[in-house]
């Protein structure tokens, strides 16, 4: 957070963790691989999220499993044919 303050100043919301920035979020932007975001517990971000919407500029999650997790998930640069396939079975 030092690091993007110096940048971002006063312009964003900071939390003290991963899950205090989701509470009422309406999408989640992933652009870090940090290990505590490789791994996220599902069921609690999708309790925190307003709408449960991500989109992964780094691509680690499976855009497959997300779906199964009910998240409209938006993998930044990649083809989002599973993503159009899924939603139309749903």
């Amino acid at each position: 957070m030092k690091e993007a303050s110096h940048t971002l100043g006063d312009t964003i919301e900071y939390g003290k963790d991963e899950y205090e920035t989701l509470i009422d979020a309406d999408a989640l932007l992933l652009v870090t691989e940090w290990p505590e975001f490789r791994a996220p517990n599902f069921a609690v971000v999708s309790k925190l999220m307003k709408d449960k919407v991500v989109f992964d500029g780094r691509n680690i999650y499976d855009a497959a499993e997300m779906h199964e997790k009910g998240f409209t998930y938006y993998g930044i640069g990649i083809k989002q044919q599973v993503s159009q396939q899924l939603d139309a079975t749903i």
